[in-house]
């Protein structure tokens, strides 16, 4: 594992898609840069910004200021904050916020705000116009490790997590970590699901240093911005490899099959936050794959332990409010993106550091392994 870099060095990871390219910019204090990169980017454009009601308050003026003192218009959209904005009532009412802007194809989209308003805003400028432009301003830790890079855009439906969108690709990613700052401790934990994920499924090394560096990397300084520049750099390299999810990407699914079940059975609400649930999707991948015989025991129980430590849920019964209903889950499950003509497909490993694509899933199995998480 590599010593992690000064706060001071802004780091750029490329996603390297050919003309579609982009990079995202790592770093304390990036903020007041932005308008400047927009400017350099796009010269002429005007900018629109999508946000929530929370980020607002912290970070929306500044962010205006910025795009000021580079000569960018600036028009803003506030949605609620909340997994609940990611409806079709908001969708809607964003779309024609941004046609009632006069937002031209030549003209920018930006995403201020986690992972909600950088889906919905993703997929509204991915539609608006037939297309506009985007950039991400990442400000949850989920966001600049995940959501904010790859281009999946979307919202949801009574039938689960994501299943309306589409593949829209931002033009530039700026993650400024100070906006981290703001953030509850609660939001950050679950955004650390996200970054230990990219251990689990692919690198060993990086798992081990977060087991002895995460304390570090929770109060802020140089390992806050080493672990999301590696975490960048292995979403990066997939999303380069198979940008639309035809083949390893699906690796980056690592715990959501669980984790997006138990979210949407809990109703998007903040009973299990996305991040919580991925946390708990990813304990119980590694269950399953144990009692499946892919991996020792103790290699689960390692997983869960440190999960565990940083305050994340392992176990289903801790979810607040009580347990969700086996044959909801069961349903849930079904309507995965990964699904391939009724079959079931998960993301299991063989190892700390070695996930794989488990395709045609006996949903007797799930089933059963579920019912006695469950305590059914």
């Amino acid at each position: 594992m590599t010593a992690p870099l000064r706060a001071s060095d802004p780091i750029v990871v490329n996603v390297g898609l050919g003309s579609r390219a982009y990079d995202i910019v790592i770093g304390r204090g990036l903020l007041g840069s932005l308008g400047k990169r927009i400017a350099a980017l796009r010269p002429g454009a005007a900018a629109l910004i999508v946000t929530d009601g929370n980020v607002a308050r912290h970070h929306l003026k500044a962010t205006q200021e910025g795009l000021r003192a580079a000569n960018i218009r600036t028009s803003e959209i506030i949605v609620a904050p909340g997994e609940q904005a990611k409806s079709w009532r908001i969708f809607e009412s964003l779309c024609e916020g941004i046609l009632a802007a006069r937002m031209e194809r030549s003209d920018l989209i930006i995403a201020l705000g986690g992972g909600v308003v950088g889906d919905l805003a993703g997929f509204a400028a991915a539609v608006s116009r037939r297309g506009l432009d985007y950039v991400q301003v990442p400000t949850t830790l989920l966001a600049q490790v995940d959501s904010s890079v790859g281009g999946k855009t979307a919202i949801n439906s009574s039938q689960g997590k994501n299943l309306i969108g589409a593949f829209h690709q931002p033009v530039l990613v700026v993650a400024d970590t100070a906006l981290l700052d703001t953030l509850p401790a609660r939001e950050f934990r679950a955004g650390y699901a996200e970054v230990v994920k990219y251990g689990l499924l692919g690198d060993a090394a990086f798992f081990a240093w977060l087991e002895s560096n995460w304390r570090e990397l929770f109060a802020g300084g140089p390992a806050r911005e080493h672990a999301i520049a590696v975490s960048c750099r292995a979403k990066a390299a997939i999303v380069a490899r198979d940008e639309r999810e035809t083949g390893d990407r699906a690796l980056l699914n690592l715990g959501h099959t669980f984790g997006h079940a138990f979210e949407a059975a809990c109703g998007f609400s903040d009973r299990l936050l996305h991040g919580e649930a991925i946390g708990l999707g990813m304990a119980l991948a590694f269950e399953f794959s144990a009692r499946r015989g892919l991996l020792p025991k103790a290699e689960a129980e390692r997983v869960m332990a440190h999960l565990a430590a940083v305050g994340l849920p392992t176990h289903v019964k801790a979810i607040a409010g009580g347990v969700p209903a086996l044959d909801m889950l069961m349903n849930l499950i079904a309507q995965d993106k990964k699904v391939k003509r009724g079959r079931l497909t998960f993301i299991l490993a063989r190892g700390i550091g070695s996930a794989f694509i488990a395709r045609d899933v006996d949903a007797a199995e799930v089933e059963s392994f579920l019912a006695e998480k469950l305590g059914r």
